[in-house]
């Protein structure tokens, strides 16, 4: 079985009308088994080539022939070779969005009938060969689903689409077989490192689509465990004592977050994949989820509870987090500015979620590099410190860092309406210039208050030292 570097991560799914001004939302912390994986964002312009080029993937050697035309696209790649590798996610200048992955687990029955294909489609270049090529988010679920039929699959992987109308989820289980539905328009889904699509109806084409033989796959092997029903989750997926502990509670706290009145079980197999919030639901309401871990339960590994509560489950933001997204494409507003990518870099328990429009040029040099060893200034590292000075001192710190957090984002909200406003009424040839120094300012005062943060906690932590002794003046 392949062998996913990039595992662990947690989703969020929003339709236009469960939204608070009918935007469409996709999200998605990006988790690494490793503590250090630096990130940064990057802009690919159109392009036309002169021939269609051949592609190699550097991580496990899939191949496939790219169209010669690819369109404007954001990412938010690990390295710097000619083909970037965990790109992660972005918004084409189609405005269509793309995040992937969301690692999930196929389980042993069905991976004995159709196992993972070594040199098939795998996390590292998935947005690489699939984004800049596709015109609508159903249109992305089509191109991935033909891809993983004709060269296999390297992983289970969930994948997330969106454009202006729709929302779509995505689920590769085995080497060939997948499928997609539609999140409807007043519904919301939370999915963390498991099967997640439940019942679904073949026929429905609109709201569904599928691998070419999944029914004929589910037919002859015998799978079916239910009786009048198809059940995705329960056919492909798992129900283990790691997933009752690594991943229900995650779905468990981004519904009870949207849903408190509804009472659950935190490892219960049952959590349904959609549900529709007790209110609108906002781009706050999705960062809160994504840098949470617990907080007012038992379990917050921050919190007060006894150390087996602490420990019980594993949190939505981790050390291991490496950025954590947010694609939101804004209705009433032209093509041109719809797209915004808000970007948390590093713990976004502790960072921002920074905007960036994404028909843009160029992004800044402050995120345009990822270099392997700490240097202060990248944002990656910059972020990354913030954590590593917050969290031994988490009661102490913690009010100013959410101060921190919520003036930004005010600011943030504030610029893009000046920035929207002033592409309104500009030539649409000027709209990406206005847009990119828009971005790069709200990416430069990101920098500047994290940097004086950063100078206050560090100076602040050092007098907070276990080795301190105060004299008694008696003495």
């Amino acid at each position: 079985m392949h062998q996913n570097t990039h595992a662990a991560c947690t989703t969020v799914l929003v339709g236009k009308d469960a939204t608070l001004d009918g935007s469409t939302m996709i999200a998605r912390n990006g988790d690494s088994y490793d503590v250090i994986v630096p990130k940064r964002f990057t802009v690919h312009p159109h392009e036309v080539l002169d021939q269609d080029e051949h592609y190699d993937s550097p991580c496990n050697h899939f191949q496939i022939t790219l169209p010669r035309e690819r369109l404007r696209y954001t990412a938010v790649p690990d390295r710097e070779d000619r083909y970037e590798t965990y790109p992660d996610a972005g918004i084409n200048e189609l405005n269509v969005g793309m995040s992937a992955t969301e690692s999930v687990y196929g389980n042993p029955r069905v991976l004995g009938y159709d196992p993972l294909v070594e040199n098939g489609i795998a996390e590292d270049s998935m947005v690489t060969v699939v984004l800049p090529y596709i015109t609508s988010a159903r249109d992305g679920v089509l191109r991935l689903g033909k891809i993983v039929e004709k060269y296999g699959s390297a992983e289970s992987n969930g994948m997330l689409f969106s454009d202006k109308d729709e929302v779509w989820y995505m689920e590769i289980a085995t080497g060939h077989q997948w499928v997609a539905q539609r999140i409807p328009d007043d519904s919301y889904a939370v999915v963390a490192n498991q099967m997640a699509i439940q019942e679904i109806d073949p026929h429905d084409k609109d709201n569904f689509l599928l691998a070419t033989h999944l029914i004929d796959f589910i037919e002859k092997y015998h799978l079916n465990t239910g009786f009048d029903t198809i059940n995705f989750r329960n056919i492909f997926g798992t129900q283990t004592v790691f997933d009752h502990h690594y991943n229900t509670p995650r779905v468990w706290y981004g519904q009870k977050y949207l849903n408190p009145e509804i009472e659950q079980d935190p490892m219960s197999d049952d959590l349904p994949f959609l549900r529709k919030a007790n209110r609108k639901i906002g781009v706050e309401d999705i960062a809160y989820i994504l840098s949470s871990h617990y907080q007012e339960t038992p379990y917050d590994p921050l919190g007060t509870g006894s150390e087996k509560e602490k420990t019980a489950f594993r949190a939505i933001s981790l050390n291991r987090t490496q950025d954590s997204h947010i694609l939101q494409i804004r209705p009433n507003v032209p093509d041109e500015i719809a797209g915004v990518q808000w970007l948390s870099l590093a713990v976004s328990a502790f960072s921002p979620y920074v905007p960036f429009y994404t028909n843009i040029t160029s992004v800044p040099e402050s995120y345009a590099v990822a270099p392997k060893k700490l240097s202060l200034d990248s944002a990656y590292w910059l972020y990354k410190m913030i954590s590593v000075v917050v969290e031994p001192h988490y009661e102490a710190f913690l009010k100013e860092v959410l101060d921190y957090k919520g003036d930004l984002h005010s600011a943030f909200l504030g610029n893009l309406a000046k920035a929207d406003e002033a592409a309104e009424k500009a030539d649409k040839t000027q709209i990406p210039e206005i847009l990119t120094e828009a971005s790069t300012e709200n990416a430069a005062l990101a920098m500047r208050k994290t940097y004086e943060l950063f100078q206050k906690l560090s100076t602040d932590s050092m007098s907070l030292s276990k080795l301190t002794f105060n004299m008694d003046k008696n003495l």
